[in-house]
């Protein structure tokens, strides 16, 4: 399997685990599964935008204001940071960080990226 392969096999992993935790009425356990999958798929445009979308439900089923509002904020900036290609590396594209900050990518994570491409 190529590089790339293995890292979209880790994202869907990711999205499908919170996915169930989902239908198991278990939001915080969805959003960090959510996070790694943010930043397997950041680098491209229609994966990043499907984690945010769950990352959004996932914050209204917890009932979290600010989640939702950081998520809804998120949404309006995929577009532009695909296009800008603003993308800080390692950012788990929670309300709780800057959406601009690059933050420390975890080994197992970092393995996975590291694949050749920008």
């Amino acid at each position: 399997m190529s590089p790339q392969a293995t890292r979209i096999a880790a994202y869907n992993a990711a999205m499908a685990a919170a996915r169930a935790s989902l239908e198991r009425a278990e939001p915080a356990v969805a959003l960090s599964q959510l996070e790694r999958a943010h930043v397997l798929g950041q680098r491209d445009f229609m994966r990043h935008g499907r984690v945010h979308v769950l990352m959004l439900r996932a914050a209204w089923a917890l009932g979290d204001g600010r989640e939702v509002r950081g998520q809804l904020l998120r949404l309006a900036l995929v577009p532009l940071g695909h296009l800008f290609r603003r993308l800080p590396a390692g950012n788990t594209g929670r309300s709780s960080v800057s959406a601009f900050a690059p933050m420390h990518v975890p080994a197992d994570l970092k393995r996975l990226l590291d694949d050749g491409r920008a």
